[in-house]
């Protein structure tokens, strides 16, 4: 079996350390030799579905260990693992599974109605009892208790991750084996992971980053302590009750743990064990930086930036977080960073270009869409003005994300702006376009949409709809609308009616939504 998998991380972890707690969720922990045998149960049945080769599975359940059984299991055949968040609603599910043709659904007894509301002909696998003749991973375990074995090739499809994309239909993000043990390692080293490490569980796992944590707590021989985020008192109890020494957020989870309204004051000496906070899928604000400071008051704070289309580009080491916190730090080890203008050449210090990506971690490309991929993965020779390619290889691949950035003078990059229009917020990536479909679709009473970002601490940018119509709508009826079709992350934040709307000078069929934003940022 290749070197470069997840699953040897396993095999090795419950070789060597067979009776150490590998995971945990409120009372119930598996050891690595229970978490081994379970993953075995459930790869085995698996593989009995005789899918093809590259078969995609989705997995469509609550946060818990049997999710975490669940991803180790498919990461253990050669099928491809597609996570799917329970905040996407039946339609958005439908969608993802005809885009990439998933054979096999992985639920549980909750979501199972809402997975009988979509159109689905696949096998369909419970991880509760729930009868109706769908098997479960009780008698799965119960029944498929054979040896298991698996030769994975490190070069071939391990996942598809999907966000809300570049043309406003999700676009399935391919990730290899290679690359997720890659992020694993690369991760383990600049935050210096350790076997003693109790790393949090608090990220959902339908992104890379959240994702990471289960993979760098097998490479490590640490363990992950799952937890999710209701109130900021249990979350506070979870690191204390598990002892929590590694922390990854989102800035989203900071404005939540420390919301005036349901904060509870305790003593920063409950949290000394906690020795690394990262952070990732948006801008860290000073106050975030100066609360957690406070609180976790042993802690390291590793502020990260990373892609679409590839697992990580920069961290900014904690030495600098309150030096420089609006930076993005520099590159992670085995990448390099560059900034380039509209020709191609590269930007002096602070002056705002496209920042590319060269070297590790780059992923495959997005599942049945050339168009996007072409975009987004270039050929090295978009950098032959800047770096000598004299005896390289032409063929190999970069990143041009899409991204504005500058440089200092002492090689910090700060974070411009989006090529696209995309809305960063919450640690989701929302098309405006999206939003606009579903409004066209289910509000026919309203004659124009323009759906855009506004900048938010809290949570990097709030949803804002404009909207015409021939009166006025009632905001909830509007939202109790787009409820039933978008996610959660996805509704607009502030609705606003116009009249009319203002449309760029040049194309009268297209609204002018710089217009809008300044005429709201005023009000």
């Amino acid at each position: 079996m290749s070197i470069n998998c997840i699953r040897i991380l396993l095999d090795k972890a419950a070789q060597s350390h067979p009776d150490k707690i590998a995971i945990s969720y409120k009372e119930e922990a598996l050891s690595y030799r229970e978490l081994l045998a379970r993953v075995d149960h459930v790869a085995l049945y698996l593989q009995e579905l005789d899918l093809p080769k590259g078969a995609r599975i989705g997995i469509y359940s609550n946060k818990d260990i049997s999710q975490v059984i669940a991803i180790l299991a498919i990461l253990s055949t050669n099928y491809i693992l597609v996570p799917l968040t329970r905040q996407l609603k039946p339609e958005q599910i439908q969608y993802i599974i005809d885009d990439c043709d998933i054979k096999c659904l992985i639920t549980d007894k909750l979501k199972l109605e809402s997975v009988e509301e979509i159109d689905f002909d696949g096998h369909i696998i419970s991880i509760q009892t729930a009868g109706k003749q769908i098997p479960s991973f009780e008698e799965i375990f119960k029944y498929y208790n054979r040896p298991y074995s698996c030769d994975i090739n490190g070069h071939e499809n391990a996942l598809i991750t999907y966000s809300f994309g570049l043309t406003g239909t999700p676009k399935g993000i391919v990730i290899s084996h290679r690359n997720l043990i890659d992020s694993a390692r690369v991760v383990s080293q600049y935050l210096d992971l350790a076997e003693s490490d109790v790393i949090s569980g608090l990220l959902i796992f339908n992104l890379d980053y959240g994702l990471n944590q289960i993979f760098c707590s097998l490479l490590n021989k640490a363990t992950l302590a799952l937890h999710r985020f209701i109130l900021p008192e249990d979350f506070f109890n979870h690191l204390v009750n598990d002892q929590v020494t590694v922390l990854p957020l989102m800035p989203v989870n900071i404005s939540q743990m420390f919301d005036e309204d349901l904060h509870v004051q305790y003593s920063a000496e409950l949290f000394d064990k906690v020795r690394t906070i990262t952070s990732s899928g948006g801008n860290v604000t000073e106050q975030m930086v100066e609360y957690c400071g406070k609180t976790f008051r042993n802690a390291r704070f590793y502020s990260m930036h990373g892609l679409t289309e590839a697992f990580r580009s920069t961290y900014l080491d904690p030495s600098q977080i309150r030096i420089r916190p609006d930076s993005i730090g520099k590159a992670i080890p085995d990448v390099e960073l560059y900034v380039i203008d509209d020709d191609g050449r590269e930007c002096a210090p602070r002056e705002v270009g496209e920042l590319i990506h060269r070297g590790g971690y780059i992923y495959r490309g997005f599942w049945n869409a050339p168009e996007e991929t072409a975009e987004r993965f270039k050929s090295v020779q978009i950098l032959k003005d800047v770096i000598n390619l004299e005896g390289q290889l032409a063929d190999e691949i970069v990143v041009a994300t899409g991204d504005y950035v500058y440089k200092d003078e002492e090689g910090y990059f700060y974070f411009s702006y989006r090529r696209d229009d995309m809305i960063k917020t919450s640690g989701f990536r929302v098309s405006p376009f999206e939003v606009e479909s579903v409004v066209a679709r289910h509000l026919p009473q309203i004659q124009q949409c323009a759906v855009f970002g506004m900048d938010n601490p809290q949570i990097e940018e709030e949803i804002v709809m404009v909207y015409s119509a021939a009166s006025e709508i009632s905001e909830k009826e509007i939202t109790f609308e787009l409820k039933k079709h978008l996610a959660s992350y996805m509704l607009p934040g502030r609705i606003v009616y116009r009249k009319s709307l203002p449309m760029v000078q040049s194309d009268q069929n297209q609204i002018n939504k710089d217009e809008l934003k300044r005429e709201l940022a005023e009000v």
